[in-house]
């Protein structure tokens, strides 16, 4: 196996981007790298590091990618020796990495690998379930109000939910909210749950594969309880749906219940599993 480090993103991507559209799991790096490849992490930070695996016939066996100052995502490499191998050329590259998020096998590999290579330890910080849908279901209750598309004269409220989801969800500080909000509002891709006012908002990626992810979801905590959030994944999948992807797909975090419960309720099912470990002194 050969292991290949670059930070050249379009070469990266003529190499894996039939590899990525395979498998679901592999949606996240596959639109983190559609966004990456448009200039959506440009603004004079560190650049970002790719990486893929080459088997005994040249063919890509796994891939990973991380763009500062966001986790190293990974799929693939799910053995220690493999692991070893590639967290020693990724280290030459990119020695600040701290997070890797993946499926539990190869982000476990890769974390261990890292920490050992660079006196770090490694530990799980997060514990995520993946689901998909193709059929949204109907609902036992209908929140009042109606899902519409965010707008510019709403970005300050947006920032502030962002800030307080990332906080929430214990993702780091929320210096990245405010062009991570402009990104969406450019993009379309931000949608609010209007009831007298917004309420609740979720996000739709673009489609890799037929595959549209949403999230984050997100709602304050005075407004909850009502069915907003669950409404809003239902009414922004159905829009996906309609608009021509073939399943949607959402994460959940486990140890938050309710989060699973009602998304179950409109037709998510949940497919495996995802890690985030961090590296510590």
């Amino acid at each position: 196996m050969r292991i290949v480090v670059t930070r050249d993103l379009d070469q990266f991507a003529d190499r894996v981007e039939a590899f990525l559209a395979e498998e679901l799991e592999r949606n996240v790096l596959a639109t983190v790298l559609m966004n990456a490849r448009a200039g959506a992490f440009a603004g004079g930070g560190p650049p970002a590091t790719a990486a893929y695996a080459l088997d005994g016939h040249d063919r890509i066996c796994a891939a990973a990618l991380r763009t500062p100052p966001w986790p190293l995502l990974t799929t693939g490499f799910d053995t220690p020796e493999v692991a070893v191998e590639l967290a020693g050329a990724w280290l030459e590259v990119d020695p600040c990495v701290d997070m890797v998020n993946g499926p539990p096998r190869s982000a476990r590999a890769i974390a261990d690998a890292l920490a050992t290579r660079s006196g770090r330890r490694a530990q799980l910080r997060m514990s995520e379930a993946m689901h998909v849908l193709e059929k949204v279901s109907a609902l036992p209750y209908e929140a009042s109000g109606r899902l519409r598309a965010a707008e510019e004269i709403e970005r300050a409220l947006l920032i502030e939910w962002e800030r307080a989801f990332i906080a929430e969800a214990r993702l780091g500080d929320g210096d990245r909210a405010e062009g991570v909000i402009d990104r969406r509002l450019v993009a379309g891709s931000q949608y609010l749950w209007d009831d007298g006012g917004p309420v609740s908002t979720a996000c739709a990626h673009v489609a890799v594969a037929g595959t549209v992810r949403i999230g984050p979801v997100y709602t304050p905590p005075e407004k909850r309880g009502r069915g907003y959030a669950t409404c809003a994944v239902a009414a922004l999948s159905e829009r996906v749906l309609a608009g021509g992807a073939e399943r949607c797909m959402l994460f959940t975090d486990l140890a938050n219940p309710t989060s699973n419960k009602i998304y179950a309720l409109v037709g998510y099912r949940r497919i495996g599993d995802w890690e985030e470990h961090e590296l510590t002194r």
